[in-house]
């Protein structure tokens, strides 16, 4: 079975915020989405979508709720998206706030050990809402 290694990133934080995942192909899209939402320490309650041409709302984006039979589901497994090393594509997670993670594809490994998804490297935190503190 196929291992992938992702560098995930705030769009335009790459190198002061990111997080190195290794995650196995049978895992879905929405399983990604945990993983990477739990790294970054976010609270999972908002819609989202992999935006595999790096632009939200395109009909060829996989949605958490999809809203016709047409579009792509997040229970796609990893594997299913012939991802290759190098390519970029992007998690679109609370369409009100926006938050834009690019998921880089760093390696594709064969692997026989059937392993949870795993961090190897982190670096800087963000804060999913930092204007909280003007409203306590």
């Amino acid at each position: 079975m196929k291992q992938y290694t992702f560098k995930v990133y705030p769009k335009g934080k790459g190198r002061e915020c990111y997080r190195i995942i290794h995650i196995l192909g049978k895992e879905t899209l929405d399983r990604l989405c945990e993983v990477i939402l739990d790294a970054f320490g976010f609270v999972d309650e908002h819609l989202y979508e992999f935006c595999m041409n790096n632009r939200m709302y395109e009909e060829d984006n996989y949605q958490s709720d999809p809203d016709t039979e047409y579009q792509e589901s997040t229970k796609e497994k990893i594997d299913r998206l012939q991802l290759v090393k190098g390519q970029k594509f992007s998690l679109h997670y609370d369409f009100g706030d926006d938050w834009m993670f690019v998921i880089s594809v760093q390696g594709i490994n064969e692997t026989d050990e059937n392993i949870m998804p795993y961090i190897t490297q982190e670096k800087g935190f963000l804060i999913q809402y930092p204007d909280c503190e003007e409203f306590e």
